[in-house]
């Protein structure tokens, strides 16, 4: 398959580990053939990197969700991070998503997407771990920092507090 045709827009929401985590699958897009464009342009893939931290930023999630079905009606779109972690029950809902993945499924984002490609149908495949039940989290490495003038050092996930008042542990 000839992926250079494919172009792909990726949204990052939330914190710097998202930021750091986008950048990596944006590398790991650029290496397979894509075309990463803006998020605002036309594209044959959305991914958004949900943030959940507060109620704000879960609206958010949604509307860039839906707010690409506006650019390309045809496009596969994929949740992926914080809140399509704690949230899927809630993104099953949105009938625009295509693919649901966790923050540990986002090692195999790009795999996922050139068989939902390959396939050419919108099957919503959800592989999402429990967060609360996790102790070991997946390694991203990058090589390029394409957007920024200063590089992100992805040095935690969470923490183990488990506060009343934060979802994210």
């Amino acid at each position: 398959m000839n992926n250079k045709k494919n172009k792909v827009a990726l949204c990052s929401l939330g914190c710097k580990v998202n930021q750091y985590e986008t950048n990596v699958i944006m590398q790991e897009f650029i290496e397979k053939g894509y075309d990463v464009t803006e998020f605002n342009e036309y594209a044959d893939v959305y991914i958004i990197n949900t943030c959940t931290v507060t109620n704000i930023a879960d609206r958010k999630s949604r509307q860039m969700i839906r707010k690409v079905k506006d650019i390309n009606p045809e496009a596969l779109i994929v949740a992926c991070g914080c809140y399509a972690q704690v949230g899927k029950d809630e993104l099953q809902k949105i009938k625009e998503i295509d693919l649901i993945l966790g923050n540990n499924e986002k090692k195999e984002l790009v795999d996922n997407i050139e068989k939902l490609l390959e396939q050419k149908d919108s099957i919503l495949i959800e592989n999402v771990t429990d967060v609360l039940h996790q102790n070991v989290y997946i390694e991203f490495k990058t090589e390029t920092f394409a957007e920024n003038a200063r590089a992100f050092i992805k040095i935690q996930d969470g923490c183990d507090r488990f506060c009343s008042y934060c979802i994210i542990p």
